[in-house]
């Protein structure tokens, strides 16, 4: 079967309910933090996807007991440091850099050498942001030109550390998180603020940590060799999945669609601001209080006079995945919007933000980008009557939504390569674009 689809008309009006599947984020952090605790764990509404996937086989190649039913997944935990394993083996970590970079945390006090790899697009990725850290808690490291294979042995006696994050990373600041739970003593984090997930699941779980909140960096204090309790959890719904559908829904023609029970952690919601500044027709409801994370109802409505943004740059690490669907947002806004400060979109699976512009230009959207930056010169009655081919772009799987999303919305002719791109996080993907009406060959 072709590794491609095809899409010729916009989707007609639609007035929808639907439900996403679990955070990516959360569903990883949970499967890490649930083979380090005591006894089973019972998740729900775990994200079936690549990078999740992949994150059960590198545990059970570490030893740790994992059942996996279709609407629940059991992981018995063998405790801290509880890995059993054979000599010389490799994890293979696929499309994730979640997993990739969190896993080492994990495993700096492995008592054996350990080789972690990754698909063509993460063996492109930085990873001295990882092993340098790490490399102070005592482990050893031998890397690819800091890139992966990457080859770790830890250490009987890993040291406490002060370290700190100044990229903003939330994998950073995560995996140093989790290898401080293997020290004697307390590490101290001094992070750019970025993704919280890992803080509140700290909490929750009643692992000894302290968040001091300042203006522009949070101060995070994690003791280590504690016992960690068994952690039964239901994944709330992923934002950065909802996204594509809430992007659909306002660039479509007199539609409605209301997305249940999505995670709105303040770490994630920088896209829901940036789209309530320009103008877009969204609500948020019925908002609760999930073991420390924040969960709401999204309804969005169709919006016709979108309003360009000089995008404040404190938004930026509280919606990275989501600039490619901003970008599409601001190629219909009335006049120019400009998004700054976007090193981090080009350290993901593409340079994303040079597949931002490349896609605009294929849809006629003038955009200048300089270094870090992007200007988006907003056409309201842009109509697509052309072909365009979206290809080579390292299968990363928020690319081909996003193109499908314009697709959807711009009108054109396109042929969207690397379908198979989407099983690293959002499978259902196109079910769920079929079942509002989407046309798609």
């Amino acid at each position: 079967m072709a590794n491609k689809i095809s899409i010729n008309n916009i989707i007609k009006p639609f007035d929808k309910i639907i439900e996403i599947e679990g955070d990516k984020s959360l569903s990883i952090r949970w499967a890490l933090l649930a083979s380090q605790a005591q006894g089973k764990s019972t998740s729900y509404n775990l994200l079936r996807s690549e990078d999740v996937l992949n994150t059960l086989s590198c545990l059970k190649k570490l030893g740790v007991k994992i059942k996996n039913y279709k609407n629940k997944c059991e992981i018995i935990g063998a405790g801290l440091n509880g890995f059993k394993y054979k000599k010389n083996i490799s994890l293979d970590a696929g499309n994730s850099g979640t997993l990739a970079r969190l896993i080492l945390g994990l495993l700096i006090h492995s008592n054996s050498k350990i080789k972690l790899v990754g698909d063509k697009s993460l063996s492109k990725r930085d990873f001295l942001r990882i092993t340098e850290p790490l490399k102070r808690f005592g482990a050893k490291f031998k890397t690819n030109s800091g890139k992966l294979p990457i080859i770790i042995k830890g250490t009987q006696n890993p040291n406490a550390i002060t370290y700190y994050e100044n990229r903003g990373s939330a994998q950073c600041k995560s995996a140093v998180m989790l290898a401080a739970l293997n020290t004697k003593g307390e590490t101290i984090i001094k992070a750019q603020k970025s993704r919280d997930h890992s803080e509140l699941l700290f909490k929750y779980l009643k692992l000894p940590i302290k968040v001091i909140k300042k203006k522009k960096i949070d101060i995070i204090k994690v003791k280590g060799k504690n016992k960690i309790k068994q952690l039964n959890y239901k994944i709330p719904s992923d934002i950065s999945s909802s996204a594509f559908f809430i992007v659909l829904t306002l660039l479509s023609k007199n539609s409605k669609l209301k997305i249940k029970e999505v995670n709105i952690n303040p770490s994630r919601d920088g896209f829901l601001k940036i789209l309530k500044i320009m103008g877009v027709n969204i609500k948020i409801k019925n908002k609760k209080n999930y073991k420390g994370e924040k969960i709401a109802d999204i309804l969005i409505k169709s919006t016709h006079n979108i309003k360009s943004i000089n995008c404040p740059t404190k938004f930026n690490t509280a919606a990275i995945d989501e600039f490619l669907l901003l970008f599409l947002v601001a190629a219909k806004a009335k006049g120019v919007s400009h998004f700054k400060g976007l090193s981090e979109l080009n350290q993901k699976e593409s340079p994303r933000l040079i597949w931002g512009s490349k896609i605009l230009n294929k849809m006629g959207i003038k955009n200048k980008v300089t270094k870090n930056d992007i200007k988006i010169y907003g056409n309201p009655k842009l109509e697509i009557k052309k072909k365009i081919v979206i290809k080579n772009f390292l299968k990363d799987h928020r690319v081909f939504m996003a193109s499908t999303i314009a697709a959807m919305t711009y009108g054109g002719e396109w042929q969207i390569h690397e379908k198979n791109s989407i099983n690293t996080s959002f499978p259902s993907f196109l079910k769920k674009i079929r079942y509002l009406g989407g046309i798609i060959r």
